[in-house]
């Protein structure tokens, strides 16, 4: 049944638009609103798809824009006058990239059944390059509008549209973006989505003062308030802005997903449309039933069995939470809410910061899409206005792919000595989707000279990762503590049944751990890609290959005793999935041949750009058991 669209994208007729002409006739309307439902029917079908599969996705922000979409598409229609790219600044709105890519005879339309799906070449986040028909990466929120300011200054003959949103709006990008635009007249026009909702909550209750009009009129651009639905209202609203002389935007107002009653409104239509609510959509639009489709789709488990850790798994991105919770338990309301103070970037509910929400709302401040404001909040917190006073720490989350919009506050929090906590989830490749979301270059958080440490924590279990945070939140300084999207079982002792980090673990602070002894020479990991390296080391000592394995879980600390006792055996081989050319393995080497340990030496991680999908990111990335047996083997020989 993938091997069929149901929906006819062929009804999709070709309109052109003149801006000149505000009005729309009745036969531009008709066709206008049959291509608008024609897209979104075609948006929850194969979307819906990632929610049969389990690999996520996202339904509402795509669906939602249409109506401009289909107004733009009718713009360049026999015209020279615009360059003809959707440029969008939400990433989570790829589906509009893979429809129009479909629409153009780039991408077959059965293809879009295997939305997200690995190997697809159809993630999470378009990517140039990597999707046929995809004309740009947008990567995270707010990155795109600086980036079409330069494509405006090089095309300066034509109008650039840019899609926005509420949400890509509370990046800082956006302001320098609009200071740019404004002061050289850029000819950029921002179609914006203000659905009020973001992956937390609505931005009129998180953030409030928060208003996307006022902050552009602010900044000098015209700005045209209108209702997103209201086609008629549309067309004249961005016929305006396209004669204006200059940057403008049409601000849509619509609740997300409208017309799709089970995600209307709500935070969940962010997120992949569940099989049920699609269904139940298309029952109501009178269209066929296609549950034949989802009931072929199966989500993809991994058939690979690990020993030496448990069956069971944890999150250790909620575990985070849960943690700091056993720390605030032990204070009363008032010493938490005068002693911690821990900040939201809308992630809430991925980074583990929702059970403190719930718990200790105390301490809690929810806030908005603005990681580098936010990072350096929770570092002024901690910042010692009077020296003679207890000490304050903050903490801050988000994902690990966003540790590089953060690198140029987090040297002010070292410059002022400030204390502040960072969890950055969804680190490493396991179950990333695709390369704007890969946390692969986390080593660089640790921007501390000689005479200043920056502390770099990344737990391998749910039991390490409470051990970790229970000893670290009230150390001084900038401490980062990582953990991935994907759960993760519990390594066990020799024995095999045995939690090895419970039954009276302590954390310490710098020092590696010794998981097995091994005279053949040792493996060096950390955090997801223990379990696996385990499994590699127990397999090749089955086959009588007694190899060691070292767990490092402050990655940038040197254990001096721990680096000389591997340094002095055959061979050391760093095993992680931090990028290959900045992780771990690309300093370690440095550090043995600093003290004259010269073993053969080698290290794995991630080299490749995405490939979709959930766990099977790991083998496409070579870091799977079987291929760290064979370069144990290799380095054995």
């Amino acid at each position: 049944m993938l091997d069929h669209f149901p929906i006819d994208l062929a009804q999709f007729k070709k309109l052109s638009l003149d801006p000149h002409n505000p009005k729309l006739s009745a036969e531009q309307k008709t066709t206008l609103l049959a291509n608008i439902q024609l897209l979104r029917d075609a948006i929850v079908l194969f979307t819906a798809t990632g929610a049969a599969r389990g690999v996520s996705g996202h339904t509402g922000g795509a669906y939602d824009t249409v109506p401009e979409v289909c107004i733009l598409l009718a713009l360049f229609e026999k015209s020279n006058d615009y360059v003809p790219i959707v440029f969008d600044e939400a990433g989570h709105r790829v589906a509009t990239q893979y429809i129009l890519a479909a629409l153009e005879g780039d991408l077959p339309a059965e293809r879009l059944l295997h939305y997200r799906a690995a190997g697809s070449k159809l993630p999470g986040h378009p990517e140039l390059g990597l999707t046929p028909g995809v004309k740009f990466s947008s990567g995270r929120l707010g990155h795109m509008w600086p980036l079409v300011n330069g494509v405006a200054l090089a095309n300066k003959a034509k109008t650039v549209f840019c899609l926005g949103s509420d949400g890509s709006q509370q990046e800082g990008n956006d302001a320098e973006a609009a200071r740019l635009a404004v002061a050289q007249n850029l000819n950029v026009k921002l179609l914006i989505d203000d659905n009020d909702v973001t992956i937390a909550g609505h931005p009129s209750e998180y953030l409030k003062g928060f208003d996307i009009a006022k902050t552009l009129e602010g900044h000098g651009l015209k700005v045209i308030r209108v209702d997103g639905e209201d086609i008629d209202a549309l067309w004249r609203a961005i016929s305006t802005v396209v004669s204006h002389p200059g940057p403008a935007a049409v601000i849509s107002k619509r609740v997300m997903a409208p017309g799709i009653p089970d995600i209307e409104g709500s935070t969940h239509g962010h997120d992949v449309i569940p099989v049920k609510a699609a269904l139940k959509y298309f029952e109501n639009r009178g269209l066929p039933n296609y549950s034949s489709i989802y009931e072929v789709i199966k989500a993809a488990t991994s058939p690979y069995h690990y020993i030496g850790s448990s069956k069971e798994v944890g999150a250790n991105r909620v575990v985070f939470g849960e943690a700091v919770n056993l720390v605030l338990d032990g204070l009363t309301k008032e010493e938490a809410s005068s002693k911690v103070m821990v900040i939201d970037s809308d992630l809430e509910g991925s980074t583990g910061l929702k059970v403190i929400h719930q718990k200790h709302p105390e301490v809690f401040v929810p806030s908005g899409i603005m990681e580098r404001g936010n990072f350096s909040a929770a570092a002024g917190f901690g910042f010692s206005v009077d020296k003679s006073a207890p000490e304050k720490f903050g903490v801050f989350s988000t994902f690990s792919a966003f540790l590089e919009m953060v690198i140029s506050e987090v040297t002010m929090a070292r410059l002022n000595d400030c204390n502040v906590l960072s969890h950055f989830s969804h680190a490493g490749v396991d179950e990333a989707d695709n390369t704007c979301h890969f946390g692969v270059n986390n080593m660089f958080a640790d921007n501390g000279l000689s005479d200043v440490q920056s502390f770099l924590y990344f737990p391998a279990d749910p039991a390490q990762m409470i051990a970790i945070v229970k000893s670290v939140f009230f150390q001084r300084g900038v401490r980062f503590v990582f953990s991935t999207r994907s759960k993760v079982p519990w390594i066990l002792k020799e024995d095999g049944k045995t939690r090895f980090f419970e039954n009276g673990y302590q954390f310490v602070p710098g020092k590696d751990e010794v998981i097995l002894e091994g005279t053949a020479g040792y493996v060096v990991s950390f955090g997801e890609m223990l379990y696996r390296s385990y499994d590699a080391v127990l397999r090749c000592r089955q086959e009588g290959l007694d190899v060691g394995l070292i767990n490092k879980p402050t990655l940038n600390m040197i254990d001096e005793e721990i680096i000389k006792k591997i340094g002095r055996s055959p061979f050391v081989l760093v095993v992680e999935s931090f990028n290959q050319k900045t992780g771990l393995g690309s300093k370690f080497g440095t550090w043995l041949l600093e003290r004259q340990l010269t073993p053969r030496y080698a290290y794995m991680g991630t080299t490749k750009e995405g490939c979709g999908g959930l766990w099977e990111q790991i083998p496409y990335q070579n870091l799977d058991p079987q291929s760290i047996i064979s370069k144990i083997k290799q380095l054995s020989k």
